[in-house]
């Protein structure tokens, strides 16, 4: 079997060439060709890196993703490239509907044109429901999107959705809820909390600023994740699904359990932007910047995941308190150790 993943320098792209290795696949991955020649994440697992068949390129490229499809002639395709961090959407709309939207495109219409049995896997996300009204969200629940990410990935997922019906293409959509790991890069809130702490725990007096403490998230493991993506593709009909833990959590939540791993209790004081978390003795370890919001807030997620219990017989094996404390450890070694992932 052949597998070619988009975005494979990224966190799910990392662990998705993990599963598939391990399965047999002959992995190829699309990796953006950069001055430093960087593979993200794939640059800390030499192991990794040598068993992957890079190729470089960019989804923007058409006649590179149409070789790609006619030379390799993959029998799935995880498309995974994107234009993925919010905050960046509402700076820079045009490269995030470019890229999620152009891109996702080229890739299906490549599939359709030159290999038309290969099984496609798009990803896309919990933030298409906004801010929703009924909670937990599952396959049906209305989009309602509320930041240009979020808009640029519905387009791609009622775009996948309408070639699945009017090619016959086997090609599915994940909804993915938010998923971390100890790879995560560095602009997401969840990974600025773990590293925090963790240099916190060295000693550093620098407290966390983050943004909306308040908002309210499903968090899993994305090496859970990246097997529900492979079970899409080897179902007998292509459909979309919901994945997600079932759990609701908020930011201050995560906070406060990322300082229980390193036996630090916080304590909140203030209100609003002025609200501060303190240790016991009263030193200041996280402040709010309202420069952190943003322009629209998107929360209240909680997947319900029946269908994809169900119907793939997916269940995440890592849930919440787990989550934190892999990304909180995983942080505190790296950082006391000369480690590719300590730039993170």
């Amino acid at each position: 079997m052949k597998a070619l993943i988009t975005g494979i320098t990224g966190q799910d792209g990392y662990f998705l060439a993990k599963l598939l290795l391990s399965k047999n696949y002959e992995v190829y991955g699309i990796a953006r060709r950069k001055s430093n020649m960087s593979l993200g994440t794939l640059d800390c697992d030499e192991t990794l890196k040598r068993s992957v068949n890079i190729l470089w390129g960019d989804v923007l490229d058409n006649p590179f993703i149409e070789s790609t499809i006619k030379q390799v002639k993959p029998d799935e395709v995880y498309h995974l490239a994107a234009q993925s961090f919010v905050g960046y959407s509402f700076e820079n709309p045009e490269v995030t509907y470019d890229v999620n939207i152009k891109g996702t495109l080229h890739v299906l219409n490549s599939i359709k044109d030159y290999s038309k049995s290969t099984r496609l896997y798009n990803a896309t996300t919990s933030e298409m429901f906004g801010k929703p009204q009924v909670t937990p969200q599952n396959e049906k629940t209305p989009f309602f999107p509320r930041s240009p990410y979020a808009i640029s990935k519905l387009a791609a997922y009622w775009t996948v959705a309408d070639y699945r019906e009017a090619y016959g293409m086997f090609a599915v959509n994940g909804i993915l809820f938010n998923h971390e790991s100890e790879v995560r890069g560095p602009e997401f809130v969840t990974k600025k909390i773990s590293l925090g702490v963790a240099k916190i725990y060295h000693g550093s007096h620098d407290p966390i600023v983050l943004g909306n403490l308040d908002a309210k998230k499903d968090w899993g493991y994305a090496r859970d994740y990246v097997e529900a993506m492979w079970m899409m593709l080897q179902q007998d009909k292509p459909d979309d699904y919901v994945i997600g833990t079932g759990e609701q959590h908020t930011v201050r939540e995560f906070v406060e359990e990322a300082f229980k791993v390193i036996g630090m209790t916080i304590r909140w004081k203030g209100e609003g932007v002025n609200e501060v978390g303190v240790s016991e003795d009263g030193r200041v370890l996280v402040k709010v910047d309202l420069r952190l919001f943003r322009p629209l807030e998107s929360d209240n997620y909680m997947a319900d995941y029946t269908k994809a219990r169900i119907k793939l017989g997916w269940e995440p094996a890592v849930k919440f308190k787990e989550l934190v404390k892999i990304m909180v450890e995983h942080d505190i070694k790296n950082l006391s150790q000369n480690h590719c992932f300590k730039r993170y």
